[in-house]
Formats: C-alpha cells, structure tokens, sequence
C-alpha cells in the first residue's frame, strides 16, 4: 500500500477534508490528482460564498432599479455544479463498491472530414 498524498498548501478545512479523504482511499494519477485539486479549492470557496450569502440578503437592487437574486447566491449554486462535476469525473465509486466504476471515454474521439456534397 502506497502512502496517502499529503494535502496541498493552501487548502482550507473543507478541502483538506475532501483531499484526506479521497487520497487515503485511493491511488491516484497525476490527472485526477489535478482535478481532485480543483475539487478541494471549489469546497472551499463554496464554504466562503456560504459565508457571505448568509450575512446577506438573497435579493439585492441591480443597477438598472431592479430586485434579482443577490450574485452571491447565484455564484454558489453554480460552484455546487462545478464541484458534483469533478467529483464525478473522478469517477469514485458511491460506498458499497469495492473497485472504482468503469472507465468512460471522456470524448468521443476526432471525427474524419467529411466529403462536400455537391
């Protein structure tokens, strides 16, 4: 068994969690240690916008005179999405698994030129 990798500098306690956690369990290449990264550094911004969000209101005027969804909110469900996308793309299997799920192609591969039709 290969020791765990060690936690990035730089990483708050949710990404230092989420980085323990995952390197303890599993052996990694250097592509999904990248990713693992940004995965790590997006749970910790997602703490921050929390932060900030619940400090705030959750709908503030705009420029133009207008009440939309304070961008705090907006940036943190998109970093939610960031972050459910690179988990997965690590492709970690879900508890009861013991082997990491099957490889997926990521793309599909260069398509050859087509002819032009006349």
């Amino acid at each position: 068994m290969t020791k765990a990798l060690e936690a990035p500098r730089g990483l708050d306690e949710s990404g230092c969690r989420l980085w323990e956690s995952v390197a303890e369990a599993f052996e990694l290449d250097v592509h999904e240690q990248l990713l693992l990264l940004q995965a790590c550094r997006t749970a910790d911004l997602l703490d921050r916008l929390s932060g900030e969000a619940a400090r705030g209101p959750l709908a503030v005027v705009n420029g133009k005179g207008d009440r939309v969804a304070n961008p705090v909110v907006t940036e943190h469900r998109q970093q939610s999405l960031v972050l459910a996308r690179l988990l997965a793309s690590l492709r970690m299997p879900s508890g009861e698994e013991d082997a990491r799920p099957q490889r997926r192609g990521a793309a599909r591969g260069s398509y050859g030129v087509r002819g032009l039709v006349a």
